[in-house]
């Protein structure tokens, strides 16, 4: 099939809140990848393969595909496996983080690439903006920072305990949250000394891949745990204790705040490869309603600019859009 190809033909009677369901072939199933954003313009932007197609969710166009690996650019076999994906906040630049450790700035408007910097030793897994610097996390547990428009490659950098697998400015842009393969969540203040060291973490059973920020409620963060834990948990980044938690009996693989209706939701693995909307007004989670249409795990989340529709992106290689403005719970 071709990327975005519409499958909603070939499906079963959509269901709830589904919008559509698009091809999304050759998407890697790889837990500790970031793969899907969508940018404040409503672009899609979504790795598959070695190329990352843009969709815009608007007009749900295919607007066409940026290529890392050109023809000719590199013997057979040695091509770049894109890792992480990352728009920055104007919406105009897309950042990638490969498998071999290469970060790769493109300019989305004339689809150029701008940049390329052999950044880091081993797969670049998360990337995340701050204005005009781009931070970015690697397997090996560095996490550097660069400023495009500065002479010097790197700006600053820091090491954790355990690859990076998430990487998120918070929305004041005052902290910097790195999740760990080993099951830590670090907090770095604003500062890019590479003598830093996190003035907070916490620890989970099970690596911290799906992660974020909550943007109505500072100093608050969402993790969920992997097939060994389960659990959603809320966090106070200040204290460095855990707020509420609720054990979802899955697989959490991706973790979305949605503003407009102060909602979290969540994607998961086995048994059932669901979405998941929460409710979080008082002191614990509430289940508000739950997604199907994927067959395998749920990988990868994003929501509109306006937070009225969710696109999620599995490893049963399809990509569904879905109905996320209504605050009633079904």
């Amino acid at each position: 099939m071709e990327p975005f190809a519409d499958l909603t033909m070939n499906s079963a009677r959509l269901q709830g809140k589904s919008l559509g369901k698009l091809a999304a072939p050759s998407l890697l199933n790889d837990y500790y990848t970031n793969l899907l954003q969508c940018s404040c313009n409503g672009v899609i932007a979504l790795a598959l393969g070695s190329s990352v197609f843009l969709w815009n969710s608007e007009t749900r166009a295919l607007l066409g595909h940026l290529d890392p690996n050109p023809p000719g650019g590199r013997p057979r076999g040695q091509s770049q496996s894109i890792c992480s994906l990352c728009w920055s906040r104007d919406g105009r630049t897309l950042s990638m983080g490969t498998r071999r450790g290469q970060i790769q700035l493109w300019d989305v408007e004339h689809e150029k690439n701008v940049s390329c910097v052999p950044f880091h030793l081993s797969a670049v897994r998360a990337l995340s903006w701050k204005q005009q610097l781009l931070s970015s996390g690697s397997d090996l547990g560095h996490i550097h920072h660069h400023d495009p428009r500065a002479p010097t490659l790197l700006s600053g950098a820091v090491v954790q305990q355990g690859g990076v697998c998430s990487l998120q400015w918070s929305p004041t842009e005052d902290h910097l949250a790195s999740g760990s393969t080993e099951g830590f969540l670090h907090v770095w203040a604003n500062g890019i000394a590479s003598s830093q060291l996190p003035i907070i973490t916490m620890k989970q059973p099970s690596s911290v891949k799906a992660m974020g920020w909550c943007p109505w409620q500072r100093n608050t963060i969402a993790t969920g745990g992997g097939w060994t834990d389960g659990q959603l948990r809320i966090w106070d980044v200040q204290s460095g204790t855990g707020v509420t938690s609720v054990n979802t009996n899955s697989q959490i693989c991706s973790l979305q705040w949605a503003e407009k209706n102060r909602r979290l939701l969540t994607g998961h693995g086995l048994p059932d490869h669901h979405i998941t909307c929460w409710s979080w007004t008082g002191p614990g989670l509430r289940l508000n309603y739950q997604l199907t249409g994927h067959s395998h795990r749920v990988l990868h989340l994003a929501l509109n600019p306006d937070g009225s529709q969710m696109f999620s992106a599995g490893a049963d290689q399809v990509f569904h859009m879905w109905d996320v403005s209504s605050s009633v719970c079904l």
